[in-house]
């Protein structure tokens, strides 16, 4: 019975990638279909940047609003990697799902996700998970209960089934998302204290910052919590991550530490277009190209001939031939006109 569950869920789930979702929808929809066999009383699912698993899009299931301290507080214990159960943690594990409870005793009575985001909504379980293929994480979220039963071993096991077939359904939904790449008028920097509170802001950041809370009220806020979490734990004091703007334009946010002035816990984000070379690289990993695949199509999408891109890369121009062959089959194109156009489109 789980099994056929599983299956027609899977198949429900990548019959929803056919249909034009963007990421956010697709989410919502999924977990509608989850909610059919996994009972749950809330639940957060996110798509991630692949690169660095900070979240780009949040879809809260019933929907539900996120109070500002509840993602300045996610961020810290999230990206600290002090919690039960990290996402990161996670897509390093064979099992892609977790459940709180699964923790040792002593992590789950000291865990600040249960005590004081989880437990003041009136929820005490979690079951959380990465979604990932082809060794890639596209998504992560959580299942939320109310006080009473825990997750079944059965309800981690049909989570962890459905798992990849989510995270190949994210994928494709991120192509779906691509537009033109501009970016804001002027220069858009804000300034922010050490738990991710706005302090100031360039006047075109300010208009930009408007104009995406009247299309997506609250997405900023908690990209810009999580930007600056993974920053603050960085050895390098530094973080970057791509989202779309409120024009559905993809931009790359980095949060820097800054290292003089009266409080040095400040950074100051910067938001700037998404250059060709991101946006090939993000949609190459959402077609699956391997690390070298990859490279070869930079080197295409950059004017190399086959005998610049051997020599650039240390290869054979019979072995570039192969990579391109593979990449037209991912793709779907049948030249490297096409394979170019495809992904500059």
């Amino acid at each position: 019975m789980w099994a056929d569950r599983a299956e027609r869920a899977r198949q429900e789930i990548a019959a929803m990638a056919a249909t034009g979702m963007g990421v956010a929808d697709l989410h919502a929809a999924a977990l509608a279909v989850v909610h059919d066999t996994v009972p749950f009383q809330q639940a957060c699912w996110a798509g991630v940047d692949p690169a660095t698993l900070i979240m780009t899009s949040i879809t809260n299931w019933p929907p539900w609003p996120t109070p500002d301290e509840y993602g300045v507080r996610f961020a810290e214990t999230e990206y600290a990697g002090t919690e039960p159960n990290p996402f990161a943690q996670l897509t390093r594990r064979p099992m892609p799902a977790a459940r709180l409870s699964d923790a040792p005793h002593r992590d789950v009575v000291r865990s600040v996700r249960l005590n004081d985001l989880l437990r003041p909504q009136g929820l005490e379980h979690e079951l959380r998970a990465v979604f990932r293929t082809d060794g890639v994480c596209w998504a992560v979220g959580g299942l939320f209960r109310e006080t009473g039963p825990d997750f079944t071993d059965r309800e981690v096991d049909f989570l962890t089934s459905i798992a990849g077939t989510l995270a190949a359904a994210t994928r494709v939904a991120l192509r779906v998302e691509r537009h033109a790449m501009r970016g804001p008028d002027g220069p858009v920097i804000v300034l922010v204290g050490p738990r991710g509170e706005l302090r100031a802001a360039t006047p075109a950041a300010a208009t930009w910052l408007a104009a995406l809370e009247d299309l997506a009220p609250g997405r900023f806020g908690m990209t810009l919590y999580s930007v600056v979490g993974a920053a603050k734990v960085a050895g390098s004091g530094t973080a970057r991550m791509r989202m779309r703007d409120a024009g559905d334009h993809w931009v790359v946010l980095q949060a820097s530490r800054l290292i003089t002035g009266d409080d040095p816990g400040q950074m100051v984000v910067t938001v700037e277009p998404a250059t060709t070379r991101e946006m090939v690289t993000l949609l190459l990993a959402a077609y699956g190209a391997t690390p070298r695949e990859r490279d070869v199509c930079l080197e295409l999408v950059s004017g190399s001939a086959t005998a610049e891109i051997a020599n650039h890369l240390y290869i054979s121009p019979h072995t570039v031939h192969d990579h391109l062959k593979s990449l037209f089959e991912k793709v779907g194109v049948g030249s490297r006109g096409e394979l170019v156009a495809r992904l500059l489109a």
